[in-house]
């Protein structure tokens, strides 16, 4: 079976659009006209991205705000959605929460498709947003002396999960995350480089650092956990957690509450440095298909 790096790097090889930004970041952006249109699309499936089980509403729910965490990651401000959707168990509930999320974060509903199928349920989501600040944010523009921070705790994902599966607690990190939005347009003419932690702390932060041709040195203990302190290294390894992670000059007054969490260098053993120690993408930093 292919690995999802191998496969995602022979689609590099087609994606030769200036838009595509080489297949190195979240989102598309492309001119047209007088708009700069930021163009994104997730996929969840069950038994990977969601429990089987789960209230089909939450689905909708997350499946929506994790595209608007990508438009959140570049400052921009949405347009609308199109829906990939496969039949299930309790579509109703899927409707009502897609209508909820669809409102909430201002994003019309364009179109898209349905189909019926056997095996587990697939669902995919392409959000359009349009810029507020140009140029737009991209993973590749860390520079040396920057510093680095992000907007919230990680890890209440993984706990949010761990409640889920239990039938106890506060699952609401994980069911229902928030996307950003209003942090990412606030940021977008200052930060450097931006990403949103979907993947896991660790695993963006080493790939921003790729991107930048630079290197960014965390301080672990630095970085805000919603669990427990000795839970510490997985809440850095853990996805799902929407926070936006981003890197701008040190001296940088913020316009919205973020916590520094390291520094960028320019140049290292390795694209990240974990409390001094060299670590590569290769290294469990966080959560890979394949």
């Amino acid at each position: 079976m292919t690995t999802e790096l191998a496969f995602i790097e022979t689609l590099r090889r087609m994606a030769t659009h200036p838009a595509a930004r080489g297949l190195g970041d979240d989102c598309a952006v492309i001119e047209i006209g007088g708009e700069t249109l930021i163009l994104t699309h997730d996929m969840m499936v069950a038994g990977v991205h969601f429990l089987p089980e789960q209230d089909p509403a939450d689905l909708a729910w997350k499946l929506v705000a994790t595209n608007m965490s990508d438009l959140a990651a570049k400052g921009a401000e949405p347009v609308g959605v199109l829906l990939g959707y496969m039949l299930g168990s309790d579509d109703a509930r899927f409707l009502a929460g897609l209508e909820e999320a669809l409102a909430h974060y201002g994003a019309p509903l364009l179109g898209g498709d349905t189909v019926s199928a056997n095996g587990a349920q697939a669902m995919g989501l392409t959000a359009i947003g349009r810029a507020t600040h140009r140029p737009v944010p991209s993973r590749s523009g860390a520079k040396a002396g920057d510093a680095v921070y992000v907007t919230g705790p990680v890890g209440g994902a993984m706990m949010g999960l761990e409640a889920l599966r239990a039938g106890q607690g506060d699952s609401i990190a994980y069911r229902r995350p928030s996307a950003l939005l209003a942090e990412g347009q606030a940021l977008a003419p200052l930060v450097t480089a931006m990403m949103d932690v979907s993947d896991g702390l660790l695993l963006d932060a080493a790939r921003i650092a790729r991107a930048s041709g630079v290197i960014l040195a965390i301080d672990g203990a630095a970085v805000p956990i919603a669990a427990p302190e000795h839970r510490r290294a997985e809440a850095l390894r853990w996805g799902d957690d929407y926070q936006l992670l981003f890197t701008a000059p040190a001296d940088a007054a913020l316009p919205v509450a973020a916590l520094r969490i390291g520094e960028v260098l320019s140049s290292g053993p390795a694209p990240l440095l974990l409390d001094g120690i060299p670590l590569g993408e290769k290294d469990n930093l966080g959560f890979e298909h394949g």
